[in-house]
């Protein structure tokens, strides 16, 4: 399968700067209209693209609308963020195809992803095969998952469920604390896990910080999903301000890495 366009995109961006900030939207967290004033922030800020998604809610008209006001607002990509196999939609750009690697249940290996193949394909999405790898402690999505959480002082374990992901054939890698957690994964974590892959890592859960943000880039991760520190912001004005701080700590830990 040759490569789509978004990730062509992304792959061309992570060349002239080694980092990068996605952020996340869940459309249960905020009207249609208030995400596309996000997006627009994110655009600004200097985000690369948008992530659609992440937990039960995000499906039907409500997922389409926050999609629409998304793109009428940013020429960001939209790529959704799959929380279920209704989290579809024909307005996003692309598509995280994930497997959870580490769950113990065969329908969030490759059940989920079997139900939706055909609907994604009739929708014309543009497919990013990912391999999602849950860490402690996991919170939501690792409940629901039923993952087996890779323990956040064993990096060992996060590369080479990473490894394994990639030989499988995923052109991405996403190692998630939770959405909400208190810490993305460690330091340690990231480095050995970036050694061990040629494949962009995300890091997502827990980026709540610029500091955690610099953390994450600088030790080898090649993009952050930022999402709850920016919908818990008390106003606008905080949103802006956090996103800002954000992207400018993602910059200096592409810096420093190179």
């Amino acid at each position: 399968m040759n490569d789509g366009k978004v990730y062509s995109r992304l792959l061309s961006q992570l060349k002239e700067e080694a980092g990068q900030l996605f952020l996340i939207i869940d459309p249960p967290n905020q009207s249609p209209k208030e995400a596309g004033k996000l997006a627009k922030m994110a655009e600004n800020a200097g985000a690369s693209a948008i992530g659609v998604g992440g937990s039960l809610g995000a499906q039907g008209k409500l997922l389409d609308d926050t999609l629409v006001e998304i793109k009428d607002n940013s020429k960001l990509p939209t790529i959704l963020f799959p929380g279920n196999i209704a989290t579809l939609s024909k307005e996003a750009d692309a598509i995280y195809f994930m497997s959870m690697l580490n769950s113990n249940d065969p329908y969030y290996i490759s059940g989920a992803q079997v139900a939706s193949a055909f609907p994604i394909k009739k929708m014309g999405i543009e497919v990013i095969p990912t391999s999602y790898i849950i860490v402690e402690p996991g919170r939501a999505v690792g409940f629901m998952g039923r993952a087996q959480l890779i323990p956040r002082d064993i990096p060992y374990l996060a590369a080479a469920n990473a490894l394994a992901g990639e030989y499988l054939g995923s052109k991405i890698i996403i190692l998630e604390s939770g959405g909400g957690a208190d810490a993305p994964v460690t330091k340690e974590m990231i480095s050995f896990t970036k050694k061990s892959i040629t494949v962009p890592l995300v890091i997502a859960g827990g980026v709540r910080t610029p500091e955690y943000a610099f953390d994450c880039i600088s030790s080898g991760a090649d993009i952050v999903h930022v999402g709850s520190a920016i919908e818990k912001a008390g106003s606008e004005k905080e949103a802006q301000n956090r996103l800002k701080k954000l992207v400018e700590a993602v910059k200096k830990g592409a810096k420093a890495k190179q």
